[in-house]
């Protein structure tokens, strides 16, 4: 059997590449086009390097020199791993990037910094990415699949010393630093690895983590590539939506090395009951090792895991937890096959041994070594450990010591040779494996209303026997003493932003007084001593404060009195991460923290508990709370489809004026839901859902018809004013005729909204065919990409509605259309209610006036933000008979509500509703007033 041992020294990691292609032709790199039951791609190593070669002589022709520096934003394994070794093979420096979706203006901002940081590098992607790379002056892009050239390129002789690999560190838009790996650095620590791991051409490894973490690209692709091992590669979502697939994987393709955060042992914990019922075999025999870094493992975690997979076959010494960092080449120090054996009497496992040729030391305050035993900060030296930050010496020259050790920001102790890791440093957090910056977000929840700048601390915890750190975040709240009401929509508002921007719930959230912050000389507040404080006790009344105000506000508790509510109320916890207990039968999901994506969860949740498949989204909106929707689900089941109302409730309470809001033109609301939540314990939140999305539910005949329903709808919710309506894109002209319908019948409308849309429509309706509609309403769901939304129509008029259909289905994710139950016959039907909704859009001319309108304002679908404004939305201006206001918001037109913008939209929107409301009432009084004087 060989092994990885080569008989002539390498030079370049180049070598790695070349010798696996001569001397294992055999094996190579699968990938798994998703879960276990889906196709695969094999690529020999032969086949690896022939393509990166001919991607070489794209580059080359690009004018691309040796050490030139290549930004690689690539999804799609196989179309990174080509690239990256093109760019290697051509002596150039490839630095992978993430994509940021969902928010263009911090996407531009970090493509921004990264080109000026590496000196204008050549940026590759995929034609998708290409179209949805927000615009930065003077970005060099290149288009992956137009660099292939006809023949291969010679490949370029690297030096030890030469840099190979840029990899960015975490940070935010501004302050992501580029560390520097060279040839000798990744080949030290390929080699080093493998006195650990022992890998052979006859072991494969699994990978699922995306190649920006430095783990993903040296320990499960440069370590098994240097030992001629088989690789298997799977995007990160496969995993993530269902974590078994980690575990089907292994089983189906006999992996025998892999790696992941302690997180994903915890899921799979949750999911091993499952999977025991199920029946589902699996065989773990040939797993060897899992290395588990990124975050701690916690013992109880890991032995659950051990023994739950024990009957299929793992081994009860598989999992190695594990230390590593980007500036050391990933993991370096391992534990193993001595855990749990070794850590028995601990929270954390410890992370063992250092590989062969890095050194260790735990250090004081003044770089001095301490003793064995004692707590200091982790350094290291060795020939794996970087030698700095490109362009940065100031960041390079404070991260090592005066005698040439690397500072890691970690705390810890050495126990018998043993690394044991007990903090951090730096300030950070890190959930699930990732790491996010205590400062980033606390600066993002300082734009809140209700929370005083500076007085912002986001800062780790992590309970006994927890799977991840927690974070918390302390605040002080800019509300009147008392007000209860005003605290609980503050708390709500600060939860609903965390998980909307980073994906995860805080734990704890400390509402504290100014003084109870800590500060240093300077100002900057002392999260670390905050976190003391916390583990000590000395906020528990706090705690205990908020914990009461939110069980008052939603309402106090009521025990389930069916099987089905208390599988909900479990669904509920588990989903939302609270304690089972504490979820009461009136709980509203939304209330309890719930999003938007959350949603998607919960229907999967209920599927494979309670075996209710097809649930609707709509269904959830208006049945909410656990006794609401288990009535739903019992109803489901025997009796037909209710009588249409256009009125989904998102958030009910409040005692200001109701806010009513119209859908867009693809006629759903689910737009919203992440907007009313900011509407809690404020003002109601009333959401206009088009008709036609049930069975046998035709559309509206006419506008009219259409203006008519939503009248009645809303004064059937609402019999008497004032009213407060707005519109989003579409919906903006039908809540101009709302209001006009509303004032003719006497009533005040004091509020008039719209969202980024003129008052002239029909031009835009009678751009709209039905094939431009649907391909539209593909973009919108996330189905397609920008560039595919504008080449489609195109390609698809003329085709018969079925086919065109059926190919827009073909193009979208798996996932994504899994996440909103749509297939071909879904997604049609969806796509004739929109287009019949443009159709009533074709005939209608404004006419009549309001007093005045609120119109909102982002980037338009084309052309400047200014024309928009000047010569489109300005013509509100004809239809009111008073000043109109024009508020610019962040974000594009199908961006201003999602998560990235939806806390700065809320604040814009709720400023503007409390004025106008405020002015019509004061007008009113002063009518009143002067009336009574006559």
């Amino acid at each position: 059997m060989e092994t990885n041992v080569n008989t002539t020294p390498r030079q370049s990691i180049t070598d790695l590449l070349v010798h696996a292609a001569r001397h294992h032709s055999d094996s190579g790199i699968r990938y798994c086009l998703g879960g276990v039951e889906a196709a695969f791609q094999d690529q020999s190593h032969p086949e690896l390097l022939d393509d990166a070669l001919r991607v070489l002589g794209g580059l080359r022709a690009q004018g691309l020199r040796p050490q030139d520096k290549v930004v690689l934003i690539l999804e799609r394994p196989r179309e990174f791993l080509t690239a990256f070794w093109a760019a290697v093979l051509g002596g150039f420096v490839p630095c992978p990037m993430a994509p940021v979706r969902g928010d263009s203006e911090r996407w531009a901002a970090q493509l921004a910094h990264v080109d000026a940081l590496l000196d204008r590098p050549l940026v590759i992607t995929s034609a998708s990415l290409g179209a949805e790379l927000p615009p930065v002056d003077g970005l060099s892009v290149g288009i992956l699949d137009r660099l292939y050239t006809a023949e291969p390129a010679e490949p370029h002789s690297a030096a030890p010393e030469d840099t190979a690999l840029l990899v960015l560190t975490s940070g935010s838009t501004g302050n992501s630093k580029a560390v520097m790996l060279t040839h000798a650095n990744l080949l030290a620590s390929m080699a080093a690895k493998n006195g650990h791991h022992r890998l052979t051409a006859a072991d494969t490894s699994l990978n699922w983590i995306s190649f920006d973490h430095v783990a993903a690209l040296l320990e499960c692709h440069l370590l098994p590539l240097s030992t001629g091992s088989r690789q298997l590669h799977v995007e990160p979502s496969v995993v993530l939506a269902e974590p078994l697939e980690f575990l089907r994987l292994i089983s189906r393709h006999d992996v025998t090395m892999t790696f992941t955060p302690n997180f994903l042992l915890g899921q799979l914990n949750s999911a091993a009951e499952r999977l025991r019922d199920s029946g589902e075999r699996l065989d773990l025999t040939r797993l060897r090792h899992i290395v588990s870094g990124g975050e701690a493992v916690v013992r109880t975690t890991g032995e659950a895991f051990l023994d739950h997979f024990a009957p299929y076959g793992m081994a009860p010494d598989a999992l190695w937890p594990a230390f590593g960092m980007t500036e050391t080449c990933a993991g370096s120090v391992y534990s193993r096959k001595t855990f749990p054996e070794v850590d028995l009497d601990s929270e954390f496992a410890s992370l063992g041994t250092p590989v062969h040729g890095l050194r260790m030391r735990i250090a004081d305050a003044d770089d001095r070594e301490l003793p064995e035993g004692e707590v200091g900060e982790l350094q290291l030296a060795g020939p794996m450990v970087t030698r700095g930050y490109y362009n940065n010496p100031r960041a390079t020259a404070e991260a090592f010591t005066a005698d040439g050790w690397f500072r890691s920001g970690d705390l810890g102790r050495i126990d018998a040779g043993r690394l044991c890791l007990v903090g951090r440093s730096k300030d950070s957090v890190i959930v699930n494996g990732v790491n996010y910056f205590s400062h980033e977000i606390e600066t993002s929840l300082e734009q809140l209303s209700g929370v005083a700048g500076s007085y912002v601390a986001a800062f780790p915890t992590r309970a006994p026997g927890a799977d991840t750190e927690q974070l918390v975040i302390a605040f002080h709240p800019d509300v009147t003493e008392g007000d209860e009401a005003a605290l609980y929509q503050v708390l709500t508002a600060v939860r609903s932003s965390v998980v909307m921007h980073w994906g995860f719930r805080p734990s704890v959230l400390l509402p504290l007084p100014k003084d109870a912050f800590p500060k240093t000389s300077l100002g900057k507040i002392q999260r670390s001593l905050m976190r003391r404080r916390l583990e000590a006790g000395d906020y528990d009344s706090h705690q205990r404060a908020v914990a009461d105000l939110t069980w008052r506000m939603l309402g106090g508790y009521t025990a389930p009195a069916s099987d089905t509510e208390r599988a909900l109320c479990e669904i509920y916890a588990e989903i939302l991460d609270v304690d089972p207990d504490s979820v009461s039968a009136g709980a509203n999901f939304f209330d309890l923290g719930g999003t938007s994506l959350d949603i998607l969860r919960l229907r999967s949740r209920i599927a494979q508990r309670l075996g209710v498949t097809g649930l609707e989204i709509i269904t959830v909106l208006r049945a909410p709370t656990v006794r609401a929707l288990a009535a739903r689900l019992t109803e489901q089941a025997t009796s037909g489809t209710p009588a249409y109302d256009p009125i989904v409730p998102m958030q009910t309470s409040g005692t200001k004026t109701p806010l009513f809001c119209v859908h867009p033109g693809v006629g759903e609301v689910l737009v919203f839901v992440n907007l009313a939540k900011y509407f809690v314990g404020d003002r109601p939140f009333y959401a206009l859902r088009a008709r036609g999305f049930d069975k046998d539910e035709k559309p509206f005949a006419t506008f009219e018809q259409m203006i008519d329903c939503y009248v009645d709808a809303i004064r059937a919710r609402q019999p008497h004013g004032p009213y407060a309506i707005a519109g989003y894109s579409y919906g903006g002209v039908v809540a101009f005729e709302i209001a006009k319908v509303l004032r003719d019948q006497g009533e005040r409308v004091d509020f008039v909204g719209s969202f980024n849309l003129p008052p002239h429509i029909k031009y835009r309706m009678d751009e709209l065919d039905f094939t431009e509609t649907a391909v539209n309403l593909a973009f919108f769901l996330s189905l397609i990409d920008k560039k595919q939304a504008r080449e489609l129509p195109g390609r698809l008029r003329g085709l018969p509605v079925e086919e065109q259909v059926i190919r827009l289905m073909d193009l979208a994710p798996p996932d994504r259309l899994a996440e909103l139950d749509l297939d071909s016959q879904k997604f049609g039907d969806w796509a004739e209610l929109a287009n019949a909704l443009t159709d009533l859009g074709r005939s209608y001319r404004p006419t009549g006036a309001v007093p005045s309108m609120s119109v909102f304002y982002a980037i338009p679908l084309r052309g400047t933000k200014q024309d928009w404004l000047d010569n489109e939305l300005r013509r509100w201006d004809e239809h009111t008979t008073g000043p109109n206001r024009y508020i610019e918001v962040p974000g594009e037109h199908y961006t201003l509500m999602s998560p990235q913008h939806v806390a700065s939209f809320q604040a814009i929107l709720r400023r503007e509703l409390d004025r106008a409301l405020a002015d019509a009432d004061a007008h009113v009084a002063i009518t009143t007033e002067t009336e009574q004087s006559c």
